[in-house]
């Protein structure tokens, strides 16, 4: 059997062109350019479709473009991403710090640690030129980083100072001892001023940057949530949380049928404000530095507070 499979030997620096086969026919794009090249992961090469260095027929298509059979393919790979975080001089503001933790009150918009799409400008970069060394247990992309805060979620994140500090702290979220407080402003009216979220989380099948409980074999997810707030067609409310899936709040509120405000991904309607209505408001935890109780508010940014006004 011929092999007619692109040669790949120096692909960071070469096109590489194919027509797809009835093999093909019924993959995503994505997909199919990953079966090609499977030491490139699927989210590099949804980063190369997304900045147009994948055409199909000549044009540019999405990664959920699906084969027919019989498309001229064409790639133009980049280069990698660095293999390790670099320091770059980012502002950050920094509400506690001791010889083990510092704890940072993350912009909305800011990613926490490289990955697709975001390799500069991330809160590991702007740690790495304010501190220098950090925990190196998340590895060389993910200096000092314990958990994680969506893109677009503000508030307070605990960052590792040294890997003692590291191992330390992440017992602590293991072991839920780590309480985390949330403020988030959801569609409709909650009927009752105390609820409590069970429901198990799974990445969703079908579209992959999503979450989903639908499966019921996903990881166990605890949400309890206290009403602040009712508005005519939102509720502000107090989130807590017993766990720490991704998407956790976002998706298990849009499964009771009331999405985080802005949050298109999980059904919300386009808010105008560039971001969703979810802010890590407080964090309580055992310094490994004095081992003592330290609770860290982050305050609300300007903009949640401006958009509490016109709801």
């Amino acid at each position: 059997m011929i092999d007619n499979r692109p040669q790949v030997d120096n692909l960071p620096y070469m096109g590489i062109q194919w027509t797809s086969t009835t093999d093909d026919a019924g993959l995503r794009l994505d997909s199919a350019i990953h079966q090609r090249l499977p030491q490139y992961s699927r989210s590099r090469v949804q980063d190369w479709i997304k900045s147009g260095r994948v055409t199909v027929n000549g044009a540019p298509a999405k990664a959920s473009y699906i084969l027919r059979g019989g498309e001229s393919i064409d790639v133009e790979p980049a280069d990698l991403p660095p293999l390790k975080a670099v320091a770059e001089q980012i502002p950050l503001d920094i509400l506690y710090e001791d010889d083990a933790v510092v704890a940072i009150n993350k912009p909305a918009g800011m990613v926490v640690h490289a990955g697709a799409g975001a390799h500069s400008g991330t809160l590991t970069n702007a740690l790495l030129h304010r501190f220098g060394a950090l925990s190196q247990l998340g590895g060389d992309l993910r200096p000092g980083i314990v958990h994680r805060l969506d893109r677009y979620t503000s508030g307070v994140i605990l960052v590792a100072r040294n890997d003692a500090a590291h191992l330390n702290l992440a017992r602590q979220f293991a072991s839920r001892t780590v309480e985390k407080t949330y403020l988030a402003l959801v569609h409709g009216r909650l009927d009752k001023d105390e609820g409590r979220i069970t429901s198990p989380i799974a990445r969703d099948p079908v579209r992959r940057t999503r979450m989903t409980t639908r499966i019921p074999t996903g990881r166990a997810a605890i949400t309890s949530s206290k009403v602040l707030r009712r508005f005519d067609a939102y509720t502000y409310v107090e989130v807590k949380i017993g766990t720490g899936r991704t998407h956790q709040i976002r998706v298990h509120f849009a499964s009771i049928g009331h999405s985080v405000a802005g949050d298109t991904l999980y059904g919300a309607p386009p808010a105008g404000q560039g971001r969703h209505f979810l802010h890590a408001a407080r964090i309580a935890f055992t310094s490994p530095a004095d081992g003592q109780r330290h609770t860290v508010e982050a305050p609300l940014p300007p903009e949640l507070v401006a958009w509490l006004k016109i709801v």
